[in-house]
């Protein structure tokens, strides 16, 4: 039995690794020069660049237990507790912080000492915060609201709707919040904020990106006896099954698409595609990063938020980089259609005046350098009506299946999203290859995410 993957994020390296461990030959093709996807790292310089700021949370079980397989957990620091500093103009920067509380009470001190809104709101924000905890992020209904209609109707002004649910659902979703798909927005909010008390504690890299995911993925690959075609041209994906690369047919007994949803449209055979094809509804949502190395140290925690400013949030990269002399800061900027054709010289002129507006040691710091990385199809844009338009794993040709973030996986397009996507397919290959029978063939059936406990079995 042998099985092809189409497409080297982190939807294809899961699915590779966890079919490889259970003995089932893998090859991995991919298009570009290196693993990881939306997840990848260049050089510029003395500096080594990721492509933008990827983070996740302490409830991302299926990443972390990514990591683990590619023996790179010990390259991620997490938060001992959720601890964000949230910078304004002119004002002392306000915390975040939740306590040692059980949940859902571990984050009330917090909103209750929240400065940037009125004690009014902060009331307000809480009862908000129970009513979400009460709905179903899959109940279809959510997916036809946005998430600002339903926190208006709730109390939430919208100050408060971008100095408090902003901070979340746009870094999370990828839009912002009057725009953002109820459902998501409930899901992020259930999951990381009401869960288990320790949910949204943030992780982070300690190394670039490629040496977290591309290069351990190839090695990890390799061990196991797989095999992976780098620069590899995808021209088409038959019913048989087979894969068509750089002109040449490579027969499978199973093929995972793990591509963005352009490219599996295009490839994939149309009797595979559902007619209608609602993919195209699932659009794109750009992300934008702005890239700031000053001659010192600028900003003294690792990363931070900010409101009533353009910055979303700014991390320090100067150690993850390699830099040796001063403050390497990006600033990175969801839900960026304002930003994203905007050319260098303007947001210069906007970012660094505003950086100086919150960190008051930026002021008279000098700019080494500054440049703009652009992710023009970073997400999918997950407002209302796209869980709808988001299929399942299944596909209607037997033995053909689909993975990554923008699948149904119950998450938003994530990495811990694009993860329990690839597992997810790999589990119905093993399934088809054993003869068991795959499910009925429904594109846009939902398949519920794997538990973290059948991510451990696999």
């Amino acid at each position: 039995m042998s099985v092809v993957i189409v497409g080297g994020g982190l939807a294809g390296i899961s699915a590779a690794i966890s079919l490889q461990e259970s003995g089932v030959p893998v090859t991995l093709v991919e298009s570009r020069p290196w693993l990881g996807g939306a997840t990848h790292s260049f050089v510029r310089g003395e500096l080594s660049v990721d492509n933008g700021q990827h983070v996740f949370l302490r409830c991302c079980s299926a990443y972390q237990g990514l990591l683990r397989r590619l023996r790179a957990d010990h390259l991620v620091e997490v938060q001992d507790r959720f601890d964000v500093a949230v910078l304004r103009p002119g004002a002392k920067a306000a915390r975040l912080r939740r306590s040692r509380l059980p949940s859902p009470l571990h984050l009330l001190p917090a909103l209750a000492r929240y400065s940037p809104l009125p004690p009014a709101d902060r009331f307000r924000a809480v009862r908000a915060a129970l009513g979400l905890g009460r709905l179903d992020p899959a109940d279809p209904v959510l997916d036809t609201m946005p998430a600002g209609t339903w926190l208006a109707e709730h109390g939430q002004r919208m100050w408060a709707r971008q100095a408090l649910w902003g901070l979340f659902i746009t870094a999370a979703l990828n839009a912002e919040v009057d725009e953002a798909a109820l459902g998501l927005s409930a899901m992020v909010c259930k999951r990381a904020l009401l869960g288990r008390a320790d949910a949204a504690d943030i992780g982070v890299p300690l190394v670039p990106l490629e040496e977290l995911h591309g290069g351990p993925a190839l090695r990890r690959i390799a061990e196991m006896g797989g095999t992976v075609r780098l620069k590899a041209k995808v021209e088409a994906v038959t019913t048989d099954p087979k894969v068509v690369v750089d002109g040449v047919p490579i027969a499978a007994d199973a093929v995972i698409m793990a591509v963005p949803h352009e490219a599996a449209a295009r490839l994939l055979p149309a009797q595979a595609l559902p007619d209608p094809l609602r993919w195209p509804e699932l659009d794109a949502s750009p992300i934008v990063n702005v890239h700031v190395v000053y001659d010192r140290k600028v900003l003294d925690a690792p990363f931070a938020a900010a409101v009533a400013s353009p910055v979303q949030w700014v991390f320090d990269r100067t150690a993850v980089s390699g830099l040796r002399r001063g403050q390497y800061l990006a600033v990175s900027l969801s839900a960026a259609d304002r930003w994203i054709d905007m050319p260098t010289a303007e947001l210069r002129a906007r970012f660094v005046p505003e950086l100086a507006r919150l960190l008051p040691a930026a002021r008279g710091a000098a700019v080494r350098e500054l440049f703009v990385t652009r992710e023009r199809r970073a997400t999918f844009r997950q407002g209302p009506g796209s869980a709808a338009a988001r299929p399942g794993a299944v596909t209607a040709a037997p033995g053909l299946f689909l993975a990554g973030a923008w699948t149904d996986t119950g998450w938003p397009d994530t990495m811990e999203g694009a993860v329990r996507s690839g597992l997810t397919a790999a589990r119905l290959v093993r399934r088809h290859l054993a003869g068991a029978g795959a499910p009925e063939p429904r594109i846009a059936a939902v398949l519920q995410p794997i538990r973290p406990e059948q991510v451990r079995a696999l």
